[in-house]
């Protein structure tokens, strides 16, 4: 097995042994399952780029190097075609659709694999070894080993050529083998998640690949609050054709979350009939079942046999978004009873729709709430639910996916409540700001304060900046692990199975020791980088052995790993107060944490500056 990281920068040596360059990248061909690689990519003499057939010239490649099969003079250089793509120019650190997990990623290496000296993709590492793996082999194998003291081994995380879809260049010219068809064959709510997943510019690629129809369903699936960025980023008239594919619900909801100018604009490029029906929504106030209702209703009169309204029904009612229902009203539009599909199919032809009706009527008002209405419908089994104004004249209807909708949203509601994530006060307002953002006002407060402090005393700033960068480090790991430990929670109120503690101690000790060895590094790193030792600092470490520079990254990696598994029993304990009905604000647990972090911090450096006998 071979990695791309692994090969990029080995020697290319010819027929003669004569090294004639280093491997700068390799191509594949598109369209084959597991694509063979067809050139290698290489840089010569000044940095000079070459590219060479992989059948015609390359004789063998192993650890150290690939060996061609012709002296220098002898060797004719070929082109990139267009079925094919350079995989450390164009997938590398790219960004790709995993069609199999739903989901996008990174990719952080490539694996291939040597077969009758043909070298061949299996797949993309999406995982922690093709990071570690890029940064330094050494790296890989020290971390595998750290997991294995645990009973474990860092997994490979390999997504298959086959389940791959590239988004980060245009490929209009490239005929893959599993292309952009794959997410439009996905379910609606399944390439849902995959938009979720990237930026505006991703996302219009996306779109490119999809009709009108499958990106109304697709966009009728994602989150609300994203619903108006995906439209309010497409062209006007995209938009609206769009727009009009979606039943007029949910495209009043979103023409109301856009700004008035793009939501006229968009109104206006619509039929009549979609424009009118959607204006008639946008009049009854959020949360409400007007709010929430379709105006798309099958009705039929009292003289009218089952025969005519079989034929009603074929001629296009059945185009509407529910007929599960044919709501029955009288010559004035009145509602007067409901015919459920079952009872239609049932009976004869020649029957009277007045001798089937239901006239036992669940109707709710335009103004209702729609939780009140979730309920009602839950309570009696109802697939839709008719709203009417005070005349008895029917509305619209709000329909089962709707419902489930609402009482999702009341159900994440609460658990926000149970877990700490709302305040009982209006979190759109000057709250919901400071609890996203706080930790950035104090941090801002602290360099404000640190920065005077060193225009007073100039041989303290070093020290001072110093002090900064491991607070930045800490109170950013407490948020992130807060965070975390705050989503573990409602994952239990939402019935799902809890990991048993020990493990999870296992689980997030291991990920807490990568981590902090990561930041120890990174810490260790970018003081050398920084150059020098501040006086001060240099006479609290004068009796160690080691730089301070070592110093400071085992105290912050120590710090990270005693920061998760803190987290970790936070989290048990915040679980514990969610089923008593008490919340464990965000704010709080990251307090804690904190502490907890400089703590740890300060552990590992009092030995060290005791020893140095400073203060003596």
């Amino acid at each position: 097995m071979f990695y791309l990281t692994r090969m990029l920068g080995k020697p290319v040596v010819d027929a003669t042994g004569e090294t004639i360059g280093t491997i700068h990248d390799v191509a594949i061909t598109t369209r084959e399952v597991f694509p063979r690689v067809t050139s290698l990519a290489f840089l010569g003499p000044d940095k000079t780029p070459f590219m060479l057939s992989w059948r015609k010239y390359v004789a063998r490649i192993d650890d150290d190097q690939v060996t061609l099969n012709a002296p220098r003079s002898e060797l004719r250089f070929s082109y990139l075609q267009p079925d094919e793509i350079l995989l450390a120019r164009d997938l590398l650190n790219k960004q790709i659709v995993d069609t199999q997990g739903m989901k996008v990623v990174r990719v952080n290496d490539l694996k291939l694999s040597e077969s009758r000296n043909q070298l061949r993709l299996l797949g993309a590492e999406v995982g922690i070894r093709g990071i570690l793996r890029g940064l330094h082999p050494g790296l890989e194998r020290a971390a595998n080993r750290i997991a294995k003291l645990f009973g474990h081994e860092l997994p490979e995380n390999l997504i298959a050529w086959n389940y791959m879809d590239l988004l980060d260049r245009d490929l209009s010219q490239v005929k893959l083998s599993v292309t952009h068809k794959r997410l439009h064959e996905l379910h609606p709510a399944d390439v849902a998640d995959v938009l979720e997943q990237l930026g505006p510019s991703q996302r219009a690629k996306v779109f490119e690949h999809l009709d009108n129809a499958q990106a109304a369903e697709a966009i009728s699936e994602l989150e609300d609050e994203l619903q108006a960025d995906v439209i309010d980023d497409l062209g006007d008239q995209r938009a609206s054709d769009i727009l009009e594919e979606m039943d007029p619900d949910d495209a009043a909801d979103i023409i109301g979350d856009l700004p008035y100018d793009k939501a006229e604009t968009l109104l206006r490029l619509m039929g009549v009939r979609e424009a009118r029906a959607i204006r008639s929504l946008l009049g009854y106030r959020e949360k409400t079942a007007g709010g929430i209702m379709t105006p798309e209703v099958t009705t039929v009169t009292e003289e009218m046999t089952v025969g005519e309204v079989i034929e009603h029904l074929r001629a296009g009612a059945a185009s509407n978004e529910s007929i599960y229902y044919i709501y029955v009203t009288d010559d004035d539009g009145t509602l007067t009873g409901v015919i459920s599909l079952r009872d239609l199919i049932v009976s004869p032809a020649d029957t009277p729709v007045s001798e089937i009706a239901e006239r036992e009527l669940f109707t709710v008002g335009p103004d209702d709430d729609q939780e009140a209405v979730a309920e009602m419908m839950s309570k009696y089994d109802l697939l839709a639910l008719p709203v009417v104004d005070e005349t008895g004249h029917i509305l619209g209807m709000v329909t089962v996916d709707d419902a489930l909708e609402v009482m999702e949203e009341e159900s994440a509601e609460d658990l926000e409540l149970a877990t700490g994530r709302r305040s009982g006060l209006d979190v759109t307002g000057i709250w919901q700001w400071v609890s996203r953002n706080g930790w950035l006002a104090v941090w801002g407060a602290l360099f404000l304060t640190a920065a005077a402090i060193a225009r007073a005393y100039p041989h303290l700033a070093e020290p001072i900046f110093l002090g900064l960068l491991v607070a930045a480090v800490i109170m950013r790991l407490a948020e992130d692990v807060a965070a975390h430990t705050l989503s573990r929670v409602i994952e239990s109120q939402t019935g799902e199975a809890r990991t048993p503690v020990a493990r999870r101690l296992i689980n997030d000790g291991l990920a807490g020791a990568v981590l902090g060895g990561a930041i120890g590094v990174t810490a260790f790193a970018v003081l050398e980088v920084w150059g020098g030792t501040p006086p001060l600092v240099a006479a609290l470490f004068r009796a160690s052995s080691l730089p301070y520079q070592a110093w400071v990254g085992i105290a912050l990696g120590v710090a990270a790993l005693v920061v998760t598994l803190s987290g970790t029993l936070l989290g048990v304990a915040a679980e514990a107060r969610a089923r008593d009905g008490k919340r464990s604000p965000q704010m709080a647990v990251t307090a804690v944490l904190i502490v907890i972090g400089v703590v740890a911090f300060f552990a590992v450096l009092t030995p060290v500056v005791v020893d140095s006998r400073v203060f003596a």
